[in-house]
């Protein structure tokens, strides 16, 4: 097999499927027929592993290539653990150089479609200092934070849906407090001026302005629509959304066809929602998700097909995943509306547990890789960078760490083993795991220090808040939970001093190698800070006068040249 000078690479990431969703990963409830043809075509990842369970950090290590501590992409508080409001202030820092700033750097035209989420401006509306165009994307269009439920009007709120309920109970006993003043007053039994009365209804209008200017209008100020640096609909159509951008990546290709591109198409199912068009609805055996699924599958079946009909295939390397793993704990009903993380303990949100990091991972590349091979190895998706680096003839940054490890010699086969002995799983800044891959073995070691706590009892997820906590009310293990992940990958049967020889020295290795990488962490913003993660309304993006925004714009743009 041979490699041709600068391939075409089109990355396509799925935003909340569990690695048990797909056939190819032993799913028989729902039809992925063209994810299962890249599997089948190229090489199968079964231990793949996103840098944290969390869509925000997950995606800053994939750009990246390291930790998203190193960023100061990861939250150290419980309620906001991905970027929440399009005017905050905090996203990925600037200094952070991106595969697709190194791909642009060796003549790659470089674009985006769909989901970005990791933030978008830092002192005035439009400086657009996280922009993708600002991380080295010649073109963006898509929706610059994310999917929500907030985004369909009829749906309950998914956004701190918790404190709001909070929030409204306080208002309104805020605001009790004035009217029950004037029962004293107008019953005579004793005097209460106006003016305190005044004072208090100001105070619970003033209360309920605070919160109610950012939560109340989270449509409006979160689900937008954007091509390049213009809004083109606020709100945006979410049902139209998915067609949209299927057909500006399937535009992007035809245009720049000619010179090496790189497609970074991110997917915004199978998130919440769930939006499906017509004729995938009541499609799957599986609900409203796998409905969901399929739909999925077939957009990248059309992205397929279309470097099929430009004769593109041979020289393209194809990449499939997920920024994390399935979400447990969304319900209509009785019903879950989340994925299905196979024999994985967790989901989504859950430090270290299995189920929340270990995603699907598959190349295609024709001419290069051999069709059908499956590796065991741990791999990241941090790995992507180096990668792609690699294969696109760039040079990495030198004055940073990369916590990525170039693929291409497992991939291709010159290597039997993965270049990572350890990898960390942080939730938000708390180290919660450790994973030791012996050398030059098959053996992998998985201690758990932290883990969160179920609600209710045993039911593996979080139920009552709606995603675990990474700390306060989380279980702290000492000695930690150790598994042999290479012999109980469903993590049920932990290790003692008793039925495990090697548990001491596992652990004093574990813990040499928790020091060495700390060693190597150095301070930086963080850009999870309150005041970066509050909103903010001269940050807000509008399309229009603000606060009067609103337009749709997309019948009247077609779409320009990158």
């Amino acid at each position: 097999m041979t490699r041709n000078a600068r391939p075409n690479i089109v990355l396509l990431m799925a935003d909340d499927l569990g690695v048990g969703d797909l056939c190819c990963y032993g799913n028989n409830s729902v039809s992925t027929p063209n994810i299962d043809r890249l599997a089948n075509e190229g090489v199968r990842l079964t231990q793949h592993l996103a840098a944290a369970s969390m869509c925000t950090p997950s995606r800053a290590a994939f750009l990246t290539g390291r930790y998203p501590i190193r960023s100061g992409m990861v939250s150290p508080y419980n309620l906001n653990r991905a970027l929440t409001w399009l005017g905050g202030s905090g996203g990925l820092p600037t200094n952070e150089t991106t595969f697709a700033k190194l791909l642009q750097h060796r003549g790659y035209r470089t674009g985006l479609i769909g989901k970005w989420h990791l933030g978008l401006s830092c002192a005035s509306r439009n400086d657009h200092c996280y922009h993708p165009l600002n991380h080295g994307f010649h073109y963006f269009y898509g929706v610059p934070f994310g999917l929500l439920s907030d985004c369909q009007a009829s749906k309950t709120p998914e956004l701190h849906r918790w404190l709001r309920i909070k929030l409204w109970i306080s208002t309104v006993a805020i605001a009790l407090v004035p009217f029950l003043l004037l029962i004293p007053k107008f019953a005579r039994w004793f005097s209460v001026p106006w003016k305190v009365i005044f004072v208090f209804a100001l105070l619970a209008f003033l209360f309920f302005t605070s919160w109610y200017s950012s939560y109340g209008f989270t449509r409006r100020w979160n689900c937008i629509l954007m091509r390049n640096h213009e809004i083109i609909q606020q709100p945006m159509k979410e049902e139209k959304v998915a067609s949209l951008m299927l057909k500006e990546a399937l535009a992007f290709i035809e245009r720049v066809k000619r010179e090496p591109f790189l497609l970074f198409f991110s997917f915004l199912h199978v998130h919440t929602p769930l939006i499906s068009k017509e004729k995938f609805v009541g499609h799957s055996k599986y609900g409203r998700y796998g409905d969901n699924v399929e739909e999925m599958d077939w957009m990248v079946g059309k992205i397929l097909d279309a470097l099929d009909r430009e004769c593109l295939a041979n020289n393209t390397l194809v990449y499939f995943t997920s920024d994390n793993g399935g979400h447990l704990e969304p319900l209509d009903g009785a019903v879950q509306l989340g994925g299905w993380n196979g024999i994985y303990k967790g989901g989504k949100g859950m430090g270290g547990w299995e189920g929340g990091i270990r995603v699907p991972g598959i190349f295609r590349w024709p001419s290069v890789l051999e069709a059908g091979r499956v590796i065991n190895e741990p791999t990241s998706l941090m790995d992507i960078y180096p990668t792609l680096s690699y294969i696109g003839g760039g040079i990495l940054p030198q004055d940073r760490v990369i916590d990525g490890r170039n693929l291409m010699p497992l991939l291709e086969g010159r290597a039997s083993y993965s270049d990572h002995e350890f990898l960390f799983h942080y939730c938000g800044v708390y180290l919660h795991t450790v994973r030791w891959h012996q050398k030059d073995c098959a053996t992998v070691w998985k201690a758990h220090y932290v883990t969160p706590k179920f609600y209710p009892d045993g039911t593996g997820a979080c139920y009552g808040s709606g995603i675990c906590s990474c700390s306060g009310d989380v279980t702290y293990h000492d000695p930690p939970l150790l598994f042999d992940i290479s012999r109980d990958p469903s993590e049920a049967l932990p290790l003692n001093p008793d039925n495990e020889p090697l548990f001491d020295s596992v652990i004093k290795k574990m813990e040499a190698a928790i020091k060495e990488h700390r060693r190597t962490l150095t301070p930086v913003p963080q850009q999870f800070s309150v005041f970066n993660t509050i909103w903010k309304p001269w940050l807000q993006p509008c399309c229009g006068t603000f606060p009067f925004c609103g337009c749709d714009k997309e019948d009247d743009i077609l779409p320009t040249a990158p």
